[in-house]
């Protein structure tokens, strides 16, 4: 076998092995119900909920809460499904926090309480269809 047969294999070979490695790292999104399922089945890599912050009538945010600390803090999120989860986080509150349209958060559980390590935004759209603006 020449040199360069060799060196073409071992080439294909890493590239699998890089595509194996990232491929058991992607996540998919999953309400609480599956994420305490998972949690207890003893899955512990971190989760990705998406949902939105509870909301009172008048449409106003309810159930964040300041931590001991005074730099952490904790709300309550509605997933995709409707189940409420009060979710906790070690950081202080991201920017437009609460003028967030959809909230990702990206954690575990422990014991019954979800843990957030990161939290992902989306917030409502500065640029809007020329049709909305129009109308």
């Amino acid at each position: 076998m020449k040199k360069s047969h060799i060196i073409v294999l071992v080439v294909i070979a890493a590239a699998i092995a890089i595509i194996v490695s990232t491929a058991g790292d992607a996540s998919t999104y999953v309400d609480f119900g599956q994420a305490m399922a998972m949690s207890t089945s003893g899955n512990s890599k971190e989760i990705h909920v998406v949902g939105q912050l509870k909301k009172d009538a008048q449409g106003k945010i309810i159930g964040i809460e300041e931590g001991s600390d005074h730099v952490s803090f904790s709300f309550l999120m509605i997933d995709d499904k409707g189940q409420e989860q009060k979710v906790y986080y070690n950081q202080p509150m991201p920017a437009d926090f609460t003028r967030s349209e959809k909230v990702v958060v990206i954690g575990s559980y422990v014991a019954n309480d979800f843990r957030a390590s990161k939290i992902l935004l989306k917030c409502p759209s500065k640029y809007q269809d020329e049709k909305k603006l129009n109308v």
